[in-house]
């Protein structure tokens, strides 16, 4: 399905308002990677927000984006990171496609800054190795990949880790793909039942080249289960 049709069957209407975001408040995020979803979560595609004037920006994308149709502008939602608040930050605006990858961003407001997870997070169910080097679980154990993002992963596991617990991540998102191997941490803990654990885990030490390949293996997965559909 193309990028504009998905929004044909939603009202094109503007985000609300919201009279304390300020012209000062949004250049605090100038400059910050942010992902573009739709306002039912499909992520479109990955961009720097640049250029903020009063309520105006632009989105200078980075990763692909599905090819389009309809008239815009459309409504979407940003979510970025502010290394600044070390926190998350929503966005809702218009945008319209512009050349050289770019799109023009109104109506931009600020919905929300937490504590919340940072980037889009692709739903999975994959076979996948946890690799520690130190500790009890020592060697490559199977776990299960649950879901993932540019930031970082959730997986299920029979081992028993613990909080702050590195390990090396290798699984293989698609068949055609080579196998992503990535440094990872334990930061959060939830037991099941069946002696399982599930643990949500924090990529390390990812450069600008990791964090595209990541993002164009999740676009590669996202548009093979939208065919399926």
């Amino acid at each position: 399905m193309s990028l504009f049709s998905w929004f044909a069957k939603r009202e094109k209407a503007p985000p609300p308002r919201k009279e304390e975001d300020s012209a000062e408040d949004l250049a605090l995020y100038s400059g910050i990677r942010v992902e573009v979803t739709t306002a039912d979560g499909r992520l479109l595609f990955v961009a720097k927000l640049l250029g903020i004037r009063g309520n105006q920006a632009e989105l200078h994308q980075y990763s692909e984006a599905a090819s389009f149709q309809g008239e815009p502008p459309l409504p979407v939602r940003i979510r970025g990171y502010s290394d600044r608040d070390r926190k998350a930050v929503y966005m809702e605006g218009l945008i319209t496609p512009l050349p050289q990858n770019i799109w023009q961003v109104e109506e931009l407001t600020i919905s929300k800054v937490g504590n919340d997870r940072a980037f889009f997070r692709l739903e999975t169910n994959l076979d996948a190795t946890a690799t520690m080097f130190s500790g009890l679980e020592l060697g490559e154990k199977p776990c299960r990949l649950l879901n993932i993002s540019v930031g970082g992963a959730s997986i299920r596991s029979e081992c028993r880790y613990h909080q702050g617990d590195k390990f090396l991540l290798k699984v293989k998102l698609l068949e055609d793909r080579p196998v992503s191997a990535i440094f990872s941490q334990v930061v959060r803990i939830i037991e099941k039942e069946g002696g399982k654990f599930e643990y949500g885990c924090q990529f390390l030490e990812l450069t600008e080249e990791d964090q595209e390949k990541i993002t164009q293996n999740i676009f590669a997965v996202q548009r093979q289960k939208r065919s399926r559909s």
